[in-house]
């Protein structure tokens, strides 16, 4: 699962004259055995074994797949670029740590696991908000509560239901639970008691140090802290989801894949695949939207896929991974999208 707010996007458009092709390193550009051995790399297991994609969306996606993405280095003036075939790397668990599994996937058998990334990429955006000035961790710190703890008083004419995320640490869970009972036997209604509690004693996500706190959270028994998600309506409290089982997990969002583009030196492009609901044509289906590290871009990108029927519901909010594969003889006068 995971959060998306970016609405920057890449189009088509033509560049003249052609470039000589980008030569990177073979380690970064050629699949290993292993690679080759990962669900979607095999040419016979292209787009049309993807399940839940529509006619125009399998018919841009192979049109992708045949002619490839051309791609040049967008901090380096002088760098020349390379076409890469994209092939959905398979399906991943949708258990909150897609972004993660499906970023570990797309980048080869040889990357870190799906934890030590999340912990990498919350390293990485720890030490760059320490360093940052302090205008922009205001910035920061607005964009978080923006997502985590909205204005309740506000966002109704874009959303039907907004939640508030808090962070309980695992070994208050049960002085919650007492101080819970305590105000039903005082007669008060269960769910307005938990959420009087949880918002009093729990840890808001509003700010760079508790985005940090939840975005460790993998929903494993290692976890410092269980996510407590309080759902509203403009009328007030809808439900309340205590997690008592301790295995959600945070989901991704854009500031989690800045920090991991900036930790690879790589940009990474979601590739959200939008269905008719959406009111595009067929070649407007698909955004490649980038995120792009804060210092130099060293490799070449990393690919993760949304898909979905409408704008509002691109994806479900779930990554899954794009395996991508350089076409040396493909130029960009002939890939069929210019990133």
């Amino acid at each position: 699962m995971g959060k998306l707010l970016s609405n920057s996007a890449a189009v088509a458009e033509p560049l003249s004259p052609s470039p000589p092709l980008l030569q990177w390193p073979e380690a970064a550009l050629i699949p290993s055995p292993e690679a080759a051995d990962q669900p979607g790399v095999a040419a016979g297991a292209a787009w049309a074994a993807v399940s839940g994609l529509e006619e125009q969306q399998l018919r841009r996606l192979e049109k992708i797949h045949s002619r490839g993405v051309f791609w040049k280095n967008p901090r380096d003036a002088a760098a020349s670029g390379v076409a890469f075939r994209l092939d959905h790397g398979g399906d991943v668990e949708a258990d909150g740590n897609c972004l993660f599994t499906a970023a570990r996937r797309a980048m080869g058998p040889k990357a870190a696991s799906a934890r030590e990334l999340r912990q990498r990429a919350v390293r990485r955006f720890l030490e760059d908000y320490g360093s940052e000035e302090t205008a922009s961790r205001e910035d920061a710190d607005g964009a978080i509560r923006h997502l985590y703890s909205p204005d309740l008083k506000a966002g109704w004419g874009i959303h039907v239901v907004q939640e508030v995320k808090l962070l309980a640490k695992k070994e208050d869970r049960e002085s919650l639970d007492t101080a819970i009972q305590e105000l039903v036997d005082l007669g008060l209604q269960r769910e307005l008691a938990a959420e009087s509690i949880y918002k009093e004693r729990c840890i808001g996500i509003n700010d760079g140090l508790s985005w940090a706190k939840y975005m460790s959270i993998s929903g494993s028994s290692e976890d410092e802290y269980d996510i407590i998600t309080l759902q509203y309506t403009e009328e007030g409290l809808l439900s309340i989801d205590e997690n008592r089982t301790g295995h959600a997990a945070a989901f991704g969002d854009d500031i989690a894949i800045e920090s991991l583009a900036t930790e690879f030196k790589r940009e990474v492009y979601v590739v959200q695949a939008h269905g008719s609901d959406a009111m595009v044509d067929e070649n407007n289906c698909l955004f490649f939207l980038p995120h792009r590290p804060r210092g130099p871009i060293c490799e070449p990108p990393i690919f993760l896929f949304m898909k979905g029927t409408g704008w509002c519901g691109a994806g479900a909010d779930h990554y899954e991974p794009l395996i991508a594969s350089p076409l040396p003889l493909i130029s960009q006068d002939k890939a069929a999208l210019i990133l």
